[in-house]
């Protein structure tokens, strides 16, 4: 593979300037993409080049195949970074940029499509030896196949939709009074979200925790983990605070986990950066749950205690080098991040607008990815997300104390923001004794 000199950047807001930075610090050119909702961002200054894509709408724009493979072209790039959201993780995308000779930095087409069916990547996982929730053998029929195979496996059962993504098209059933109606409600709600209805069922784990590894596979044949990461603190299933390590593992238990997804990497022979997304029940028994084919928001967590930069190596892999052998990755203390939104802290509705005033945290091991500023308007069009505040120290105990003296500093206004929540979450005696579950918030009185 040659080297690879010039990159387009097919996204937006803090993972744009993210990418921006390690690009130019590895001596190659940065092109950003910009729809005319995001031309104020401040990070366009900082790109070789920047060129408008269209309108505000992510349909005009950063989900535009034919715009941004444009711009990759009459801005002379050999690659695309993808990033993740928009089409990070679409397939066609991914075979136009091998049609236009445009390397793209993330992993195969055929490996993209396996794991992106929900019920297929179940099945691989299992023949890789891999553990799996129970549940139904590939795509439910119709609601009388799923009313059985529910009195069969027992209540509470989950549907999911086969396509899903994001907590979208998903339903607890706890009896089989309400199994025949969710299954219908399901299914219309997963042919509105991703155009198909297909359904599979698996046993609801009840008070399960939510951890996932970082892998990277390269095209050698080699497969390594970055660590794993906890993310079970989080509200409709969108996660809030992310951490490395998993303090509920114990050892025994983290070299089983990292091992089953080094092993599911290599049977998929796995190229660039994944996330093998695991539940965890109250035994602490780990069972398959998905994988992200593409970078994940909560990287830095990882890249924080490995020193490691993802990206890069993102980039590297790309250009055809060998990863570093998994015996030379130390990780190393404790890291936080709190992913900070325009959103009123306890409602979470949106709050787009202007900000007035931003004074960001700073010292020893504190880090801001963000694309915001004093000044900046945050549009309506796009994900609230404005930064994320990572913290590292050699304890969860100081990383907590870390992360809320950081939060007790920032300042942002003009718009509501998540910041008073997560400064509330770092003096809750649940989580500060690693009392929780993926449910803890939906009870969370603050």
């Amino acid at each position: 593979m040659a080297e690879i000199k010039r990159i387009l950047i097919a996204n937006r807001g803090e993972i744009a300037l993210r990418a921006i930075r390690t690009i130019k610090e590895m001596g190659k050119e940065a092109v950003a993409v910009y729809s005319t909702g995001d031309k104020g961002a401040g990070y366009l200054q900082f790109a070789d080049a920047a060129i408008c894509i269209g309108g505000p709408k992510s349909a005009d724009s950063y989900l535009s195949i034919p715009a941004i493979i444009s711009a990759a072209e009459i801005s002379g790039c050999d690659a695309i970074f993808p990033g993740y959201g928009f089409l990070s993780e679409n397939q066609t995308f991914v075979e136009v940029c091998a049609h236009h000779h445009i390397t793209f930095i993330g992993p195969s087409v055929d490996v993209m499509q396996m794991m992106s069916d929900k019920s297929k990547a179940k099945q691989v996982m299992a023949e890789a030896g891999v553990p799996t929730i129970p549940g139904s053998d590939g795509i439910v029929g119709d609601a009388m196949e799923a009313k059985e195979l529910a009195a069969a496996m027992g209540y509470p059962v989950i549907l999911k939709a086969s396509a899903g993504g994001g907590g979208r098209g998903m339903r607890v059933v706890e009896d089989e009074t309400y199994i025949e109606n969710a299954f219908l409600a399901c299914e219309a709600e997963a042919i509105s979200a991703f155009g198909d209805g297909s359904l599979y069922m698996e046993k609801f784990i009840l008070n399960p925790r939510h951890i996932e590894v970082q892998v990277m596979g390269d095209t050698h044949g080699n497969a390594i983990h970055i660590g794993e990461r906890d993310c079970s603190m989080q509200r409709r299933h969108q996660k809030l605070i992310e951490e490395s390590p998993a303090i509920l593992l114990d050892e025994p238990q983290r070299e089983a986990l990292l091992a089953s997804a080094v092993k599911a990497a290599k049977h998929l022979g796995y190229q660039n950066a994944g996330t093998f997304e695991f539940l965890v029940d109250r035994d602490k028994n780990f069972y398959f749950m998905e994988m992200n084919t593409r970078l994940q928001v909560e990287h830095c967590v990882s890249e924080e205690v490995s020193g490691l930069d993802i990206i890069e190596w993102m980039i590297r892999v790309a250009e055809g080098e060998a990863l570093p052998p998994q015996e030379s990755i130390h990780l190393q203390g404790h890291a936080i991040e709190c992913r900070i939104t325009a959103e009123d802290p306890v409602t979470f509705l949106p709050s787009p607008g202007k900000i007035e005033n931003w004074i960001a945290p700073g010292g020893k091991d504190v880090r801001m990815d963000t694309h915001a500023f004093a000044g900046y308007f945050i549009p309506p069009h796009y994900d609230s997300m404005i930064g994320k505040l990572i913290v590292w120290a050699p304890t969860r105990t100081l990383a907590i104390a870390k992360m809320q003296r950081a939060l007790d500093e920032f300042r942002v206004e003009g718009v509501k923001t998540t910041i008073d929540f997560h400064r509330k979450m770092m003096r809750n005696e649940d989580f500060r004794t690693n009392n929780f579950d993926t449910k803890y918030l939906e009870n969370y009185k603050g």
